[in-house]
């Protein structure tokens, strides 16, 4: 299935979208860092049957403006709104948010409660992940400086969103109430040689512990996946999805 991307002009610039299917609740990808919408196509068709999806490019992602200002999460969860009001896409949402994702995801449904209906974590960062950076080796945290250090140079590259992670986490930790919806959270069962054994203890520790977010949560492991579910084991996000659904409904009943 090809995707077929428009360009919507937001106050903030020009963003890259896809909006496939028809049914509620709508639903909403939220990409990784720097992922393009392209990402979510192994589960787009089979999602798409029964509800609407809203999927795009966050700036600076191939074809949408490069961002002008910090993309800190709340920067980023506003011109998402932003950009579901300007196609017409209704309140609640059901929020999908892979990686980086997560964080946007967990922020927008406590900002904004009322517009959230459910929640799919995918392979998620938890706002608790940032202290792992401690774990890293000496090298890879002087790499990583240095790359920051040649994005000061381009004025796009320094409002990038992987540079206002702390900030995000920070504005997360301002908002107590998380509302109670459907949360799910799908988390990957492949080892990762390249990390260290006890940061991927820490890691499943925090996929645990965003299952209390809510009552009705539930954990879900993609046996055969790593970092990303939705291109190794599609059918698992898919199912998810559709529990997630299911729940919703019940739930709102």
């Amino acid at each position: 299935m090809a995707i077929e991307i428009s360009k919507m002009n937001t106050s903030k610039g020009k963003i890259q979208y896809n909006i496939s299917g028809s049914g509620k609740p709508n639903i909403v990808l939220i990409n990784g860092g720097s992922g393009p919408l392209e990402g979510w196509m192994k589960i787009l068709p089979e999602i798409s049957e029964s509800s609407s999806v809203f999927s795009y490019n966050r700036f600076g992602v191939l074809g949408s403006d490069k961002p002008s200002e910090p993309q800190d999460g709340l920067s980023i969860v506003e011109t998402l709104r932003e950009a579901l009001k300007i196609v017409g896409f209704e309140p609640p949402f059901l929020l999908v948010g892979h990686s980086l994702g997560g964080l946007y995801v967990n922020l927008f449904a406590r900002h904004y409660p009322n517009e959230v209906a459910g929640i799919v974590f995918l392979e998620s960062s938890h706002p608790k992940d940032i202290s792992l950076n401690k774990y890293q080796g000496k090298v890879v945290r002087t790499i990583n400086k240095m790359f920051t250090m040649f994005d000061a140079f381009s004025s796009h590259k320094q409002f990038n969103e992987v540079h206002f992670v702390k900030k995000t986490v920070e504005q997360i930790h301002e908002i107590d109430h998380f509302p109670d919806i459907p949360v799910y959270v799908i988390t990957g069962g492949k080892e990762n040689r390249m990390i260290p054994e006890e940061v991927r203890k820490k890691r499943i520790e925090h996929q645990l512990e965003l299952l209390s977010l809510s009552k009705y949560s539930k954990h879900i492991s993609a046996e055969k996946s790593g970092h990303f579910p939705q291109f190794s084991e599609p059918r698992v996000v898919t199912d998810t999805i559709k529990d997630c659904i299911e729940q919703i409904k019940q739930t709102t009943l």
